[in-house]
């Protein structure tokens, strides 16, 4: 059975190939996945790639996907975990065809445990743990065999039903299989299968003394859902010699069939720069607690749980504020491969601005206030000022009110008593505009006992409404007398290193400072009206929304979502951030600005020199300190500021990998689509990356495929029509005045096209439908 690609969830990878040729053999009916997390922590983000592709595979293919909890470690799991990892699975736009517990398949275990006696592939060894790492031997030395390995199949049974009864202590006997002491792959040289502990279990409840290890409970697992295609992580590559020795020992017996039985495929694990995945280091962190009776006191930060917004688990993520579509998207940039890479944060952040931009209305809000007087403006003055909530590249439209009166803040930031270079906002006796209103001028600094700038006092042009009227400078700002205060907590990467594993000492020594700032300052009033659910960009600030848990109508908190753009790679770029300065080192030998970026006098010409072609700063030092990706650009010319971003954020890593099958040529003909509004960036995102995996040309994929943005009206129309009976508080809310609410249903039909809708036509059906 093939399967289209026009709207597959998993982008073609060596796993659906696999998974093809098996349909095309008749090999499976069809396709079963499962998702199967221990319950013992919450999931994180490198959980999101393997929750996105085993329940995507199972969509591509119309199959199902299982979620099964891992359960078969009593002392670490309960239904706290269980719950939230039901909670996340949901929230990431998945719906499992069976919730199952490994822990209900206790009795089956127990009765392949037996099997493998009789069929004389396991025995009860005694010996303790340290004399059983010294029989294993090691990759020079074959293992030796235990002086229990022969015992008779009646006594390991007799063993083994007393082991279950609970007769023994915790370390007395193992049941262990029987397979190769000399075998290379040391996972093969009898592996523990079981072992005795008497603990109660969450979900069974107490009446089991002995417990199944990973190796023996996961291929079980597999086998009795009947699994086809059983994904994992490449460190478990090892251990699908164990996975096809056991299902291979069983099947045709125990009530299994002898075919189809699962495989097990291993594909490379999410590794991202600055963070850890590892579930006991977030357990250190979310819990404040040391493992292994290491007792520590911790420094700052120090992390409020598990969903604290600067965790990587993904219910941190989602109380950032990030959105289910927007991690679903990065899981598809970052694909599927066989090989373990680092993926840098910029490129989750880059796709979280992505998915904001077209839903996220624009509002301002002063993080640091500062009170400005307009001398010339009559006390109790109140002007409403019309600003929209979209810029002109977003095809949305909707405006608000702005409350204009005598006392406003801006920004601290955005003054300066004398200017220096290339500061062209507010100056003691210059001009500046404030954003959607008028020209003021500073007239006088009011500083307060200790020499603090405490209050400006300006004038305003009331003839500047319509213009800056040769005014550079533009500030955000807000009414004093109307705004709302709220608190703003601003968050950054969670560790100052890209790999802390890799650095000396303990992992919370590199645990950022500054990873949280909070802000107490006032925001413009429309923000009341709005559900708490709304994304805002507040300007030149960030993309915030409110604090799920925290947040109230008289105590807004919102939480920075990302950044309006990547200013850690520039504070990198140019030596500065939490790690130029410096953490307190282990020894006196140790650097203090390890890890930053430091520009070669060669490398600071060829920054100048692409920053002269219309490069940012941040595309500029990745051109000049990567020779392999300014190579590839090397034939660009005048169209070297459209590639480069392309090149950068979709096609670096199968450059520097050397797996790139993308001509400069082509590339250049795709952004030329683009730019012509042939084809939308998402449509780009997706060829490129099917490209890649393929080895086409990624136009000749625009046009076989029929990707072209879709501009008929009456199809259009329809999909506005559904998306509208699918929400109609929404519409109601619109129709009563919420016009900002535009942009959700854009969003929605844009979604519901694959981003093939034209976006400047879906914004005036959906305006002309909604009326």
């Amino acid at each position: 059975m093939s399967h289209s690609t026009d709207a597959r969830h998993v982008s073609p990878n060596f796993i659906t190939e696999i998974i093809d040729s098996d349909l095309a053999k008749g090999r499976y009916p069809e396709v079963v996945t499962r998702f199967p997390p221990e319950p013992n922590g919450y999931l994180h983000i490198g959980h999101a790639k393997a929750i996105c592709l085993n329940f995507g595979i199972a969509l591509d293919y119309q199959g199902q996907c299982n979620l099964r909890f891992d359960d078969t470690n009593p002392e670490k799991e309960n239904y706290e975990f269980v719950n939230s990892i039901r909670q996340d699975v949901e929230w990431l736009g998945f719906k499992p065809a069976q919730v199952l517990f490994a822990s209900d398949y206790f009795e089956k275990y127990y009765e392949c445990a037996v099997q493998l006696i009789k069929d004389g592939n396991a025995y009860v060894d005694s010996v303790s743990d340290e004399e059983m790492r010294q029989l294993r031997g090691n990759l020079e030395e074959p293992g030796k065999p235990s002086p229990y390995r022969d015992r008779s199949v009646e006594e390991n049974l007799d063993l083994l039903a007393r082991m279950r009864a609970g007769e023994f202590p915790e370390g007395a006997h193992v049941l262990r299989g029987k397979i190769d002491l000399s075998h290379p792959n040391m996972k093969l040289r009898d592996p523990v299968l079981y072992r005795i502990l008497h603990s109660s279990h969450y979900h069974v409840g107490e009446g089991w003394h002995i417990y199944p290890l990973y190796d023996f409970a996961h291929p079980l697992e597999d086998f009795i859902e009947g699994i086809s295609h059983s994904i994992c992580t490449l460190e478990f590559e090892n251990n699908r010699a164990i996975y096809d020795w056991l299902l291979d020992s069983l099947k045709g017996k125990c009530g299994f069939p002898e075919n189809p039985r699962p495989h097990q495929y291993e594909n490379a694990r999410l590794v991202l720069d600055n963070t850890v995945l590892s579930k006991r280091k977030l357990i250190i962190m979310a819990e404040q607690r040391y493992l292994d009776g290491w007792n520590k006191p911790f420094q700052p930060p120090v992390i409020s749980g598990w969903n604290d917004p600067r965790m990587p688990t993904i219910s941190g993520i989602r109380r950032r504020g990030v959105r289910p579509e927007a991690i679903r998207e990065f899981i598809r940039r970052v694909g599927v491969s066989k090989t373990n890479s680092r993926v840098d944060l910029s490129t989750l952040d880059a796709t979280i601005r992505d998915d904001l931009n077209f839903i996220s209305p624009r509002v301002m809000a002063v993080l640091k206030p500062l009170k400005v007087i307009i001398e010339n403006l009559p006390a109790g003055h109140l002007e409403e000022l019309d600003a929209p909530y979209w810029p002109h590249d977003v095809p949305n439209e909707g405006t608000r009110k702005l409350p204009f009166t005598r006392e406003i803040y801006i920004d601290q930031d955005d003054f300066m008593e004398e200017a220096t270079s290339g500061f062209q906002r507010l100056t003691l006796g210059g001009r500046a505009r404030l954003r959607y209103a008028y020209n003021i001028t500073c007239n006088q600094v009011i500083k307060d006992d200790a020499g603090n700038v405490k209050e400006l006092l300006c004038s305003y042009d009331p003839e500047s409404h319509d213009g800056p009227k040769g005014v550079k400078g533009v500030v955000h700002w807000v009414s004093a007398e109307k705004a709302v205060p709220a608190e703003f907590r601003a968050y950054e990467r969670l560790f100052t290193v890209a790999n802390p594993d890799a650095e000396e000492g303990d992992f919370t020594d590199y645990l950022n400072p500054e990873s949280l700032k909070t802000f107490r300052g006032f925001v413009e009033p429309s923000v009341l009206s709005d559900s708490k659910e709304t994304r805002y960009q507040f300007e030149r600030v960030g993309y915030y929304w409110q604090d799920p848990e925290e947040s109230t109508p008289g105590n807004l908190v919102f939480n920075r979502i990302v950044t309006l753009k990547d200013s850690f790679a520039e504070q990198k770029a140019e030596g500065r951030g939490p790690r130029a300065e410096g953490k307190k080192p282990k020894a006196e030998s140790k650097p203090q600005v390890k890890n930053q970026v430091v520009l070669s006098s060669e490398e600071k010409i060829l920054v100048d020199a692409y920053k002269a072609r219309g490069l940012n700063e941040s595309e500029a030092v990745t051109l000049a300190r990567d020779e392999k990706l300014s190579s590839y650009l090397s034939e660009s010319g005048e169209h070297l500021s459209h590639l480069a971003s392309w090149v950068i954020g979709d096609l670096s890593g199968a450059i520097r990998e050397g797996r790139n099958t993308i001509t400069l040529e082509q590339l250049s003909s795709l952004v030329s689509k683009i730019q012509s509004g042939e084809i939308s960036n998402r449509i780009a995102k997706d060829v490129l990356a099917e490209a890649l995996e393929s080895g086409q040309d990624p136009n000749a994929i625009v046009e076989t495929r029929g990707l072209k943005q879709v501009s008929d009206t009456g199809a259009l129309e329809a999909v506005i029509r559904q998306v509208m009976e699918q929400n109609p508080d929404k519409v109601t809310a619109y129709r009563s005045g919420k016009t900002g609410l535009i942009g959700f249903f854009v969003g929605q039909v844009m979604r519901e096209t694959k981003g093939q809708g034209n976006p400047q036509l879906v914004n005036g059906l959906v305006a002309k439908l909604l009326g």
